[in-house]
């Protein structure tokens, strides 16, 4: 694959909107009784209606072989080398839910969990708590761990099962060692310091981790928390800087509003459900030339290895796609930011199917499918390229030299 970066000076200032809608976790493996993915299973009349007037294809978020996490992904779908900009998971957290970083800050996902009394991890999500009993738990946390005197510190409910732990102060580094085991009945892992200039961030990570089991201790189910993503906030250039045109982002997931507001897109609410999403983007639509819309539960059933779960949520989807289609944008790009085949339980690296519906498209199939995109005539590209099409069939890419 190519690692050609197509230069920003080719954009041009005027030209058609863009919606980018992504299904989360969008591609799966083929169910061994029906040889059907999640989306081929689907009854999606909505999408394979536009899949047929639409070019197809498939993406690759950042490299063969390599799965990407949520934050990487994003980032390739709008346009930047997820390889080039670094971003750490706990900042787009951070950003999600409205917390103004600091260049040099340091912030990192917490998973609020389940330990047992050995110390032993239970529940890396502790059930899936709600979000009132998430934001108990954040509040007590906020009230009973103390770091030392010349380090500010932030705790902050995300979603769930989800929070964000801000350090601020001089001296600060992200280069540290997850503690999530990625599995359960064993112990969480150190916060050990890659290099030599986080060692200060990991002791202080350490206290807090400490800090919290100890608060948490007369907790049922979030008796302690497992840290992860950590990110040294140093800023990016925005996609205004970028492609010349401002952007909207409606996702109900904090994480997802956060790789938005990165790259400068306008967030203007926080959505309960998808419902709520749309009417959101109805309302703000117009705005800018770039929306974005998230849509969550097709990655949350194929973590939960819920294949039939997985083909539900992506017909909901549907369901609203023509609230989406009435917008009038003059470019629809839908896709997933990666693959969380129900199979494996978790993101994979398989290449993602998408669809671009404008007045230039060159159809080639009848649904949108990963068997349909696999044939399709943009073929497979890296998910970076994607907004380098969108923008040129929206009219908005001058010819490259003379």
């Amino acid at each position: 694959m190519s690692r050609i970066r197509i230069p920003d000076a080719l954009v041009e200032t005027g030209g058609g909107t863009i919606l980018l809608v992504v299904l989360d976790g969008l591609g799966g493996l083929p169910d061994p009784e029906s040889g059907k993915t999640e989306l081929e299973t689907a009854a999606a009349p909505n999408l394979d209606a536009l899949a047929a007037r639409s070019s197809l294809g498939m993406h690759i978020p950042v490299a063969p072989g390599v799965t990407p996490g949520s934050g990487p992904a994003h980032l390739a779908l709008f346009g930047y080398d997820p390889t080039e900009f670094l971003i750490g998971r706990g900042a787009l957290s951070a950003l999600g839910v409205g917390f103004e970083l600091k260049r040099g800050d340091v912030a990192a996902r917490l998973n609020l969990a389940t330990f047992d009394s050995e110390g032993r991890v239970v529940d890396r999500r502790a059930g899936r708590p709600s979000d009132d009993e998430g934001r108990r738990a954040v509040e007590i946390m906020r009230s009973e761990v103390r770091l030392p005197d010349d380090v500010e510190f932030f705790v902050l409910h995300e979603k769930e099962h989800r929070a964000v732990l801000v350090l601020r102060g001089e001296g600060l580094a992200a280069d540290i060692a997850e503690t999530d085991p990625q599995e359960t009945g064993v112990p969480p892992l150190d916060a050990v310091a890659l290099a030599a200039g986080s060692a200060r961030t990991a002791e202080l990570l350490r206290v807090f981790l400490t800090g919290a089991r100890t608060a948490l201790a007369g907790e049922s189910r979030i008796n302690g928390v497992l840290a992860r993503g950590f990110a040294l906030h140093d800023g990016i250039p925005s996609i205004q800087e970028r492609f010349g045109m401002g952007g909207t982002a409606v996702a109900a997931y904090p994480m997802y509003r956060g790789v938005a507001r990165l790259v400068g897109m306008d967030i203007p609410g926080a959505p309960k459900n998808d419902d709520e999403a749309v009417s959101l983007l109805e309302e703000h639509f117009g705005t800018h030339a770039f929306h974005f819309i998230h849509f969550k539960a097709p990655d949350a059933r194929g973590e939960d290895g819920d294949f039939a779960g997985k083909a539900a949520a992506i017909e909901r989807v549907d369901a609203v796609f023509p609230r989406l289609l009435a917008l009038g944008a003059d470019v629809v790009l839908v896709t997933g930011d990666h693959s969380t085949p129900a199979a494996m339980r978790k993101h994979s690296w398989h290449p993602v199917p998408f669809l671009l519906a404008s007045s230039w498209a060159r159809p080639t199939g009848r649904a949108f499918s990963e068997s349909a995109c696999r044939g399709g005539d943009l073929g497979t590209v890296e998910a970076r390229h994607l907004m380098s099409l969108a923008l040129a069939h929206a009219g908005r890419m001058a010819k490259f030299g003379a």
